[in-house]
């Protein structure tokens, strides 16, 4: 077999994309937050991670700040200033009801509609339909809003925390000790023979034939290329060399980011799917996977990582390494 060069990212992950201005003096003024506040624009996120959007999905759908409150809420979160507008995060308590994804959506669940037939849908699913401004808004926005709904006591003491600096820190209200976003760290990688066979695997849970490239979570004193080594060998049964970065991704999903690589297999080595983790792991052929892109990620027999996530930009870089 013909060993292949190297391959990169397709394009940015879609969750990567960025391009509102985050100013940390910005959050320790009182005076310019509540002047930011009166002009801003306040997207909502309710407790399933949806927000609302408009035009089938592709843009997001924020309330200026002022029909949300006249004055700036403790909770407001300054996700950060784009053309002269500040944007913030607010959790949202709404009644919806369920409805279909948007078209081109990818997603575990469908959105929800509200009576007055406002759509909402969640960051998975419409995430690359998003322009780069409006994608990284709702994705820092879904970070933040986890990460104060899972931290709302001190680690220390355990009494309740307050939020501070634009909700970008909190401050415990018995010891008061700071605490920061949390952010844990997350390892993806597209394992080949280094020829023409990728490695994919489905978790149980997932639809009919969809397989995606094999993650996990990084330990403790745990270095990232030791938890590649160790995360293949635990879900799949095998050995693998030649560990390269590649990208990373914010997942918000509560709070992890997904740090991308790639490393070479054998593919003759026998494969041994963790039992209740991995339902099925194969080798496949470039051409099916190139198949599969070429009719927006699927056939009647492989449901390819949606454009959402990084795995997608990963696998369609390496199928166009042997174009």
């Amino acid at each position: 077999m013909t060993a292949r060069a190297p391959f990169q990212l397709a394009a940015l992950p879609a969750l990567s994309r960025a391009t509102a201005v985050r100013d940390e003096s910005a959050r320790k003024d009182p005076d310019r937050l509540d002047r930011l506040w009166k002009s801003g624009q306040v997207i909502l996120v309710d407790r399933h991670g949806r927000t609302p959007v408009r035009d089938a999905g592709t843009a997001l759908l924020p309330r200026p700040s002022a029909e949300v409150a006249a004055e700036r809420p403790d909770a407001a979160l300054l996700l950060g200033e784009e053309a002269d507008t500040a944007y913030w995060a607010l959790p949202a308590d709404v009644e919806l009801r369920p409805t279909n994804a948007p078209p081109g959506a990818w997603s575990l669940w469908g959105g929800a509609i509200s009576d007055t037939g406002e759509e909402w849908h969640d960051l998975r699913g419409i995430g690359a339909l998003l322009d780069d401004t409006a994608a990284g808004l709702f994705t820092t926005a879904v970070g933040l809003i986890n990460w104060h709904a899972r931290s709302r006591f001190c680690a220390k003491c355990g009494h309740p925390v307050a939020p501070t600096a634009a909700g970008w820190s909190t401050k415990c209200t018995g010891c008061g000790r700071e605490e920061y976003p949390r952010t844990d760290p997350a390892v993806i990688c597209l394992v080949h023979d280094g020829a023409d066979q990728v490695l994919l695997a489905r978790q149980p849970i997932w639809p009919e034939h969809r397989y995606s490239i094999l993650a996990g979570f990084v330990e403790t004193g745990e270095s990232l290329e030791a938890c590649v080594a160790r995360e293949i060998a635990e879900e799949v049964g095998i050995q693998v060399t030649d560990i390269g970065y590649l990208g990373s991704q914010p997942w918000p999903f509560p709070r992890s980011i997904m740090i991308g690589f790639t490393a070479t297999a054998d593919p003759t080595a026998p494969l041994v799917p963790a039992d209740g983790e991995i339902e099925h792991a194969r080798w496949i052929h470039r051409a099916e996977i190139t198949a599969a892109l070429a009719t927006g990620g699927q056939t009647p027999t492989l449901i390819l990582p949606g454009e959402t996530s990084i795995a997608r930009q990963m696998i369609e870089g390496w199928a166009a390494t042997g174009a």
